[in-house]
């Protein structure tokens, strides 16, 4: 969700879109919790609870403008969240009139109480819909207090800007990527909008591979030839985050259509898989 300039490198290859379930009732594969193969299930929010669970997650409260020139205002107001029937949902309420700081939102961070080193990390969410929407699934390096950003790394699994309705995007944030070229993908995908789908990655030592619907469904992968501090700072654990933002440098670049609001982005479930 930091941004700086960026060379986009567009995605040819067709990607299988595997169809899933509406919000009234899951499916019952998507409760089971079947680690991959050779990965184990260490941690996971299914959202089964009647609120955020705070053990899990903390409500992050920032003024608007604070990064990006986003215009929400990040507060803990249930007309903002809610946990029902299974699914988190985080909703942009219009509160004002249709400029910064008209809009409140919630944004959740993992930070100091679920961190993680390698693994696979996934959400299964549907995108809200709308020109000035911007939602993200993303990791930060835990010692960004320490080094800031981009130093410690950055792993956006998932970002939508509503203006582009038929894909989402992934990006790696680093010290080199700022001073150069952003690693940024964009993914085909007609139905984030309409369907669940499941956005993760398989991040080891080596590399970090960023997928849809299956790990074996690989999009594109991270794996700097030559490992620096500066283009490498993922050996360390990260943490996660999931917000809703509004206009701003990215998903504000076409303007924010003032009629749409409420929005809401739907999170079936969080899940964290590691090596046996």
């Amino acid at each position: 969700m930091f941004k700086n300039g960026k060379v986009v490198f567009i995605l040819i290859n067709s990607l299988l879109v595997l169809a899933c379930s509406g919000e009234k009732k899951k499916k019952q594969e998507t409760t089971q919790k079947v680690a991959p193969k050779e990965y184990q299930l260490v941690w996971a929010d299914e959202f089964d609870g009647n609120d955020v669970n705070k053990d899990n997650w903390s409500f992050v409260i920032w003024d608007e403008g604070r990064v990006n020139n986003e215009w929400q205002k990040y507060v803990e107001n249930p007309d903002n969240y809610k946990v029902e029937n299974g699914f988190l949902h985080i909703t942009v309420t219009k509160t004002g009139d249709n400029i910064k700081g008209g809009y409140t939102s919630t944004r959740l961070s993992s930070a100091a109480k679920k961190e993680f080193k390698y693994g696979r990390i996934e959400f299964r969410a549907k995108m809200p819909e709308g020109r000035g929407t911007w939602p993200a699934l993303w990791m930060l390096g835990s010692n960004i207090d320490k080094v800031k950003w981009p130093k410690c790394g950055e792993i956006d699994i998932m970002e939508y800007v509503g203006f582009q309705p038929d894909t989402t995007h992934t990006n790696i944030h680093t010290k080199y990527q700022s001073g150069n070229t952003d690693f940024h993908a964009i993914i085909p995908l007609a139905s984030a909008e309409e369907e669940f789908h499941t956005y993760g990655i398989t991040w080891t030592p080596e590399t970090i591979e960023f997928y849809l619907d299956n790990p074996k469904n690989i999009t594109n992968t991270y794996a700097p030839e030559i490992k620096t501090e500066e283009n490498w700072p993922f050996d360390q654990p990260f943490y996660l985050i999931m917000n809703f933002a509004v206009g701003g440098t990215w998903g504000g670049s076409l303007g924010v259509d003032e009629t749409i609001w409420p929005q809401t982005m739907v999170v079936d479930y969080v899940r964290v898989y590691q090596l046996k």
